[in-house]
């Protein structure tokens, strides 16, 4: 009888388990979905914290701002209907949208706006926007409030005719609101929930992020514009897939384990191009491959040697080996895309091996090796490293490069350990977020590479004013400062081609390069 208890019991045990892990697996095994390659495992789900452009395109698709960047870079509603700004400039007031609710089902109010700015403004969530909103960035917050449940009031310290644009920048994660359940009862960041088109599914390391279609969204009204407008789940369920290796991801789409493969690596193009069932989308981006240079190191701080490395630098050459043809070679930190990049950004820094060595020379430089830091993800990074180092040697620069994984290197930037570094930068829609990633305080902020006294004041003044004459005005002496002090090298910009298979439906392509997969379809039932 006692065997027969047990065995019972065991069945039950068994069959209980069988239920629960299949529940569990249910929402993401069935339905439509569209399947899309990542480089590389995002950082976190927390938006605009541990991030990278990976971490960003993601949390999107879950997590939404007030406001969103159009496709021309232009600032449109999301959570907010409609906003209105007082006489000095200073205090925003945001209508918010009735009906939205969470992700968890608790309606969308003014309290959950104001919970979710001051937990980014609070220093213990280490918001990679959070200094652009203090006493050195564009404009200190020193208020938020909930005068009605659809209203908030966001007040400043002075005028800041960026605020609204700073609030979109998809490095920040789009200042995603998020309910206050995303932390839990310990102070800690669980997963977001948010009330964009898809929610928070599953995220296995290295392997898989799912994301789950929400029944309940409330989309704008209109055509999808940039990461606004009306926007639509049309699949279940959205897999992004982790495969580092370029080749590997070609082959994926080739026999149908995925979807779509975004940033195409320059050299798998031509395993791609022309296949049966496969087509490409591709546009000029605002995403940018730099040189940067630690100008406080002791090789590095005679800035005729920096001088020298970039006219050592054949860039339209570079460009058209590494990239395969597809980017576009650019000298300015002022993109290509740019409505700003004008006849003083146009000019590229042509290759000059006389001036070159005439400036080593002049340093004092006396051939100590200086390490370059790259990655192989993706492939171009490396191959930039060797470009360089190849063209330098022609300079009598002693270039030594220093391949690390891709965490490492953005551990290593972030921190600001290390001599020079090829790096890229995901797309920012307005020059003044471009100069941005280069100017500042490196006491405060290691990150940056430029502490010059005039590019910060340049900087300042570029933010602080509307004007479009002004503002190009100021942009052009930045890229003047810019090429005279050399803090980094501007390499290019990149075209980010994407390939589809051929049943794919509704996926763009747009300058700010995010992989939007809101009002895509894979086109036949899976």
């Amino acid at each position: 009888m006692r065997k027969a208890i047990i065995a019972l019991l065991l069945i039950v045990c068994v069959v209980g388990a069988f239920l629960f892990l299949s529940h569990r697996a249910r929402p993401v095994a069935g339905g439509s979905v569209i399947r899309a390659r990542m480089n590389a495992d995002i950082a976190s789900s927390d938006p605009g914290t541990r991030r990278d452009a990976n971490t960003d395109a993601v949390l999107l698709h879950v997590a939404e701002g007030l406001v969103a960047a159009r496709e021309d870079g232009s600032v449109g509603p999301m959570l907010a209907s409609s906003w209105t700004v007082s006489p000095d400039g200073r205090t925003y007031r945001f209508m918010l949208r009735h009906g939205i609710r969470f992700h968890n089902g608790a309606p969308f109010t003014a309290a959950d706006v104001k919970w979710s700015l001051e937990r980014y403004l609070a220093p213990e969530t280490h918001w990679r926007c959070r200094t652009d909103f203090g006493p050195g960035g564009i404009a200190r917050v020193t208020a938020i409030t909930t005068p009605d449940p659809h209203i908030i009031d966001v007040t400043l310290d002075r005028a800041a005719p960026l605020f609204l644009t700073m609030l979109t920048r998809l490095d920040c994660g789009g200042t995603g609101i998020t309910h206050r359940d995303s932390v839990g009862p310990d102070g800690k960041w669980r997963y977001p929930i948010g009330t964009g088109p898809f929610r928070w599914g599953e995220w296995r390391h290295n392997q898989y992020v799912d994301l789950l279609r929400y029944a309940d969204y409330r989309s704008l009204p209109g055509k999808p514009d940039g990461n606004g407008g009306g926007k639509q789940a049309l699949v279940d369920r959205i897999r992004f897939s982790v495969i580092p290796d370029g080749s590997a991801a070609s082959a994926a789409l080739l026999r149908g384990s995925v979807d779509i493969v975004d940033q195409l690596a320059p050299n798998e193009l031509g395993n791609i191009q022309g296949s049966p069932g496969i087509k490409l989308v591709s546009a000029v981006s605002s995403e940018f491959y730099y040189v940067l240079l630690q100008t406080n190191t002791p090789t590095l701080r005679d800035p005729r040697l920096r001088q020298a490395l970039a006219l050592s630098i054949d860039v339209a050459g570079l460009t058209r080996v590494s990239t395969h043809g597809t980017a576009v070679a650019n000298s300015s930190p002022v993109a290509v895309v740019s409505p700003y990049h004008g006849a003083t950004e146009k000019a590229l820094v042509q290759r000059n091996l006389p001036l070159a060595r005439a400036l080593v020379k002049a340093s004092g430089y006396r051939g100590e090796p200086i390490q370059l830091m790259t990655s192989h993800s993706p492939p171009e990074m490396y191959d930039n490293a060797i470009l360089v180092q190849a063209m330098a040697r022609e300079a009598g620069i002693n270039i030594e490069v220093v391949s690390l994984d891709w965490a490492t290197q953005l551990a290593r930037y972030s921190s600001g350990d290390y001599q020079a570094s090829i790096f890229g930068f995901s797309a920012r829609l307005d020059p003044s977020l471009t100069f941005s990633l280069l100017i500042g305080d490196r006491a405060t902020d290691p990150r940056k590479v430029w502490n010059s006294p005039a590019a910060r004041d340049l900087l300042a003044r570029s933010i602080a004013t509307g004007d479009r004459q002004q503002r190009q005005a100021l942009f052009d002496r930045l890229d003047g400062l810019f090429r005279q002090e050399v803090p980094a090298i501007v390499l290019y910009n990149t075209r980010r081609v994407t390939a589809l298979r051929g049943s794919v439906v509704g996926y763009r392509a747009w300058p700010a390069q995010s992989l939007r997969l809101w009002n895509v379809a894979p086109g036949n039932a899976r």
